[in-house]
């Protein structure tokens, strides 16, 4: 093996400056490490770690899946294998050898890993038990495997709008692991993206069965909406915003939505305010809720009277988003009900305080 003169001359440089009675003989280590398969790790990273100093020597596989150094102090290691680097900064050890004698008696120490004889060795000194939770692992492992490659297709076949090959193919996959709620769910938006409404109502509730989510609520109110079943829809979208909080507000104004189009004016503008309780820089829902209260207001006198807190809402859409299409709706809306617009906001000035 071509031995790393650099190091060498570091190394005699580096002794030559410590006084004769603390210079330490270091002994020459080497190795190859090979995979399951048989084949050299390239990039492998083993860790001489002493145990008698607490000292760590790392060492690099190369292309053939071999390492070598001559500068590691002689007495007792453990020896640990790491498929990478990052693998080793994880603490995810492939393998390891324990107390292991590092000496100068031996022209090189030698120490190597087979993986596959390790395995093959590991497995003959298994029990009945562990070689049948073994094979389950593997058997799992492989199936989920499997399932990713399903979700992959489908989301590829999605963000390419062929919405019915990503039906096939996620109905196959919750017919191979119909506990799954995650694939339930992707196969209702599959087929809410083919239009099948039922089968999607179907699919979306079948996930929540297994493990209720705001989300899950949330795509079941649209496949009941586009069903024409508003009443349940309304039920969807207000649990969704009930189990989880942090999005309440998206799922409050997809409620309001609904009930808008259904001509549901008052309830509608009780779900867009709850969507402003919790986003209150949801420009959409100040929006959506002025408009429809500017559409409830009544005329006198040739003037329209619109109902109390319309033009703080209004105005509040020209606050938050000065120069957006919808502030300028909210301003052309607010000229027409006869208030003034106010067309910069700055921040108070704060009081000084003695």
């Amino acid at each position: 093996m071509k031995r790393s003169w650099k190091w060498m001359a570091a190394a005699v440089i580096v002794a030559g400056l410590v006084p004769t009675a603390w210079t330490q003989v270091t002994a020459a280590v080497k190795g190859k490490v090979t995979d399951e398969s048989g084949q050299p790790m390239v990039g492998a990273v083993v860790e001489y770690h002493s145990l008698d100093t607490g000292r760590k020597y790392n060492l690099d596989t190369d292309k053939k899946g071999e390492y070598y150094s001559i500068g590691v102090s002689s007495g007792t290691y453990k020896i640990t294998f790491y498929r990478n680097k990052e693998e080793q900064k994880a603490g995810r050890p492939l393998f390891f050898f324990n107390k292991v004698q590092v000496t100068i008696s031996k022209e090189i120490n030698v120490m190597d890993l087979d993986m596959a004889k390790e395995q093959a060795a590991a497995g003959s000194q298994m029990s009945a038990e562990e070689k049948r939770q073994r094979e389950e692992t593997t058997k799992e492992n492989t199936k989920i495997k499997g399932l990713n490659d399903m979700l992959a297709q489908a989301a590829a076949a999605t963000d390419a709008r062929d919405f019915d090959l990503a039906v096939q193919v996620l109905t196959k996959a919750t017919e191979a692991a119909p506990t799954f709620d995650l694939l339930w769910f992707k196969l209702g938006d599959a087929q809410l993206g083919a239009k099948q409404y039922g089968p999607a109502e179907e699919a979306y509730q079948k996930a929540i069965a297994i493990k209720p989510s705001g989300a899950y609520y949330n795509n079941l109110g649209q496949a009941q909406v586009k069903a024409g079943k508003t009443e349940e829809a309304i039920a969807s979208y207000t649990r969704a915003a009930e189990m989880e909080p942090a999005n309440a507000g998206q799922y409050y104004f997809n409620l309001g939505a609904v009930l808008t189009n259904q001509g549901k004016a008052d309830e509608a503008i009780a779900a867009f305010s709850k969507a402003i309780e919790a986003d209150a820089g949801k420009v959409d829902a100040y929006f959506q809720k002025g408009m429809l209260m500017a559409g409830k207001s009544t005329l006198k006198d040739g003037k329209y009277i619109p109902p109390e807190g319309t033009v703080e809402t209004l105005s509040k859409v020209v606050e938050l988003q000065p120069d957006g299409e919808q502030a300028a709706q909210a301003k052309a809306m607010l000229t027409e009900l006869g208030s003034e617009v106010q067309s910069s906001y700055k921040k108070p000035k704060a009081t000084k305080k003695n």
